[in-house]
């Protein structure tokens, strides 16, 4: 029992340490690809459609982020928040990254399809209802360029010489992680593609926290990913790993799931109404364990968006409430769909 958990607890940690530092690398490249490119996007119907699936199919919250802010700015259209949301796994697209690459991959190419023609068809069905465009048109804001300039050489030795906490205890983290996965503590104990790209994404992670300036570091790496980020995801994939465990030693879960599939299928369509990365998690798990069918994982991914939508949220809880009943009948209807086919 003590020998379970603790591997529990190290599958865990090393999920939680590729989400973490992919979500630094991540957040750099989305702070470097900022650009002039928003104004030009709304003229083109099916450019916002593609953009905004491709922005959530983007691992973590940062691409549907962007897009509620360019749906509530009044740059992109309903369905393009639609084909995003259908697109996005939140977190869970780095966990399923970890766990069950091959299928993850596929699984979110699926997504950024379904959701091109999600939100295609949106916008046809919902022309005239006075959904289709944002109500509050406004200037799209962005970061002081100086602020966020990614690699300042000018200030590298200078930012040390006046370390902060953040980026001390960030350099320190990273440092301890690169040594684990090279000592195998974390990851594989053989040296295969998973843990090569744990160790590659490591080191750009240590590169990046230790050349950022103090204002990157302090909003972006510490506040959104460290702080806000990176426990949840621990916390979520270590409570969902440890339910798996406790009820596979206990209960015949493959059993009873194919007795209640659809059943199975419909509960996971409704914990994807919860706007929140980690409930998903325990379905991801689920499947990379073979408890659950594809179906089941699938119809979970096109409901749930992580918490993408929360800032949509607090603009318009009435567009909230229609993307999120379009992607629960979507999400439903492609996991029947899939379970009648075999899947």
């Amino acid at each position: 029992m003590t020998h379970g958990i603790l591997d529990v607890f190290s599958h865990a940690l090393m999920i939680a340490s590729f989400v973490f530092t992919m979500m630094l690398v991540i957040e750099y490249v989305n702070v470097l690809t900022r650009g002039a490119w928003q104004q030009r996007l709304g003229r083109h119907s099916w450019g916002q459609y593609v953009f905004a699936a491709l922005l959530g199919a983007t691992p973590g919250c940062l691409g549907a982020f962007a897009v509620v802010a360019m749906y509530s700015h009044g740059i992109v259209r309903f369905g393009a928040v639609v084909a995003a949301m259908i697109a996005t796994s939140g977190d869970e697209a780095y966990v399923m990254l970890a766990m069950i690459p091959k299928q993850g991959m596929l699984l979110m190419g699926g997504l950024f399809v379904l959701g091109i023609t999600a939100g295609f068809a949106t916008d046809v069905l919902f022309a005239g209802t006075g959904s289709r465009y944002p109500l509050h048109p406004k200037t799209f804001d962005v970061h002081d360029v100086e602020q966020c300039r990614c690699l300042p050489r000018d200030r590298i030795v200078h930012q040390w010489k006046n370390c902060t906490a953040a980026r001390g205890i960030l350099s320190v983290v990273l440092t301890v992680l690169t040594f684990a996965v090279i000592a195998g503590w974390i990851g594989h104990p053989e040296w295969d593609w998973m843990r090569v790209t744990l160790l590659v994404v490591s080191l750009v992670g240590l590169f990046i926290v230790c050349t950022v300036p103090d204002h990157f570091l302090e909003e972006h790496l510490w506040q959104h990913v460290a702080r806000k980020h990176a426990p949840r995801v621990f916390l979520w994939t270590l409570g969902a790993l440890l339910v798996m465990y406790v009820l596979t030693e206990r209960l015949d879960l493959e059993q009873a799931i194919r007795e209640n599939k659809y059943v199975v299928l419909l509960v996971a369509c409704l914990v994807g109404l919860i706007p929140e990365s980690g409930p998903h998690l325990i379905f991801v798990t689920f499947y990379a364990q073979g408890t659950i069918p594809l179906s089941v994982l699938l119809a979970s991914s096109v409901v749930q968006d992580g918490h993408g939508m929360l800032p949509l949220l607090a603009d318009s809880r009435r567009a909230f409430v229609q993307i999120k009943a379009i992607n629960f009948a979507v999400g439903l209807l492609c996991g029947l769909l899939a379970m009648m086919f075999g899947f």
